[in-house]
């Protein structure tokens, strides 16, 4: 062999090198997830109304999981739910051990520089816990009061940026928050809504101060650089959306029929983003 058959040999073995490792980094994981025919579903698991243990089926249930179970249809694959800890939402997601997250995954910036995000799958809104007969209806009403909040949690975060006259007591968990304002220690109590709700169920004489704080976008988490599978989950939160079954599984876990009597005020056909503070006081 010449030595020009011998170079020409050896550009073309690199060529084809070069082309199976670009084709390696540029794997679909849409195809993936098809060709395994299932979609593996992180999941809280603890969590109720999003994910929690059905005690009559132990099967694992709610609001996160209908969202995915859709996606899966649509699809045309099964679903493996998946429990994981809150502080694993990320690593399991970006190590590949779930396809995608639907916890509690509330956007940040930070969050965004290390996963994607579908469009809206929920709205959390922060709002304020006070006793009914208190005489405060407001968020101005509290602008100097004591309030409660669990430590180092965005609920204490969004209060002292709205509020940033009140006087924060915080407390190691919601349950000990919860207890300062039923024991009369403070005036109010900041939290997610869905989580005041089930403390109201609790205890009677309380009620909710109607503005919120914030309003926290929560939405499903994808591995970064995966425009095709993005592109498939939003097209059935869209989906969902335009054909009202968006709506009818909120009203199954969170409606009026339901513990939480909640009203819908979100949309899945949006792109999550960064929390909105309301105006301070």
């Amino acid at each position: 062999m010449s030595i020009f058959n011998s170079l020409a040999l050896a550009a073309g073995l690199a060529l084809t090198a070069t082309t199976a490792l670009t084709s390696a980094a540029v794997a679909d994981q849409l195809a993936d997830i098809k060709a395994a025919g299932k979609l593996v579903c992180g999941v809280l698991g603890t969590l109720e109304p999003f994910s929690f243990q059905d005690p009559a089926t132990r099967a694992t249930v709610g609001y996160d999981v209908d969202l995915c179970r859709a996606v899966a249809t649509d699809l045309g694959v099964t679903l493996e739910v998946k429990p994981i800890a809150v502080e694993a939402r990320i690593p399991e997601l970006t190590q590949g051990r779930v396809d995608i997250v639907s916890a509690a995954l509330g956007y940040t910036a930070d969050r965004a520089k290390q996963i994607d995000y579908s469009n809206t799958s929920y709205v959390s809104l922060q709002k304020i816990l006070v006793k009914a007969d208190s005489g405060i209806s407001q968020l101005d009403d509290l602008a100097t009061k004591k309030i409660s909040a669990p430590k180092g949690s965005t609920s204490e975060k969004y209060l002292r940026a709205v509020l940033p006259k009140a006087n924060v007591l915080t407390f190691q968990d919601p349950p000990a928050a919860f207890l300062a304002l039923q024991q009369s220690k403070v005036a109010g109590m900041i939290l997610s809504e869905i989580a005041l709700v089930k403390f109201m169920n609790q205890a009677g004489g309380l009620t909710l101060i109607a503005q919120p704080v914030a309003e926290e976008y929560w939405g499903l988490g994808l591995r970064k650089d995966e425009p095709a599978f993005k592109a498939a989950v939003n097209a059935t939160l869209t989906r969902l959306e335009t054909s009202g079954e968006g709506k009818a599984i909120f009203d199954k876990w969170l409606g009026e029929a339901t513990t939480y009597k909640m009203k819908r005020a979100f949309t899945l056909d949006v792109p999550a983003s960064e929390p909105v503070l309301k105006p301070g006081v």
